[in-house]
């Protein structure tokens, strides 16, 4: 089955694009809200955060524990790589339960991810979309949408890698501004895909 990844960066709207290809009936797989179900469900990835972090990572219920876990690895570069390298195995190993139990029918999937060419799972994939928008139209639907400011967008930001490096890695751009269908850019994707070998 051909293998779809999509990404873009923060305020870029690639979920947007994402919810698009599942009104014609593509399945997504959206690794950021896995991640979040799978750091308490996944035994394997639940030991090593307790190893990496300390037993005070979870509570007594099972449940994550946020606070503990943002104070050491936003203070730490080397501290997030280490989260980074116990989740990204992890939803890999998601990933690839998803694939084998999504319809057969399916023309192709898509993996939807925030870090796609940061983790590596870019290479798991047969083609990568790439959602880019103006910086200001990003700041403004990130600061609307999570009540933040400027300076705490642009930090968010400044953890990802650039459009410009991302769009050295992406087979296709879909530009998400005020001026392109995103509807007609879409459905040229989607008929490409359809007509695509993985």
């Amino acid at each position: 089955m051909l293998k779809i990844g999509i990404t873009g960066g923060i305020g870029s709207g690639k979920t947007t694009v994402c919810r698009v290809f599942e009104t014609l009936g593509i399945p997504v797989f959206y690794a950021d809200t896995v991640a979040k179900q799978i750091m308490v469900t996944d035994p394997i990835l639940i030991q090593g955060v307790k190893d990496a972090f300390g037993s005070e990572s979870y509570s007594d219920s099972g449940l994550l524990n946020n606070k503990h876990i943002a104070g050491i690895v936003f203070n730490q570069a080397s501290a997030l790589e280490k989260l980074n390298q116990l989740v990204h195995p992890a939803v890999f190993r998601a990933f690839d339960q998803w694939v084998a139990q999504v319809s057969p029918n399916a023309p192709y999937i898509l993996k939807e991810a925030a870090l796609l060419f940061e983790s590596g799972s870019y290479q798991m994939c047969d083609r990568n979309v790439l959602v880019i928008a103006p910086l200001e139209t990003k700041l403004q639907r990130v600061m609307q949408r999570d009540g933040v400011t400027e300076a705490q967008v642009k930090a968010r930001m400044d953890k990802q890698l650039s459009d410009e490096e991302k769009a050295k890695m992406a087979d296709m751009l879909v530009h998400n501004n005020e001026t392109d269908s995103l509807i007609i850019q879409v459905m040229a994707l989607h008929h490409q895909f359809l007509n695509t070998k993985p």
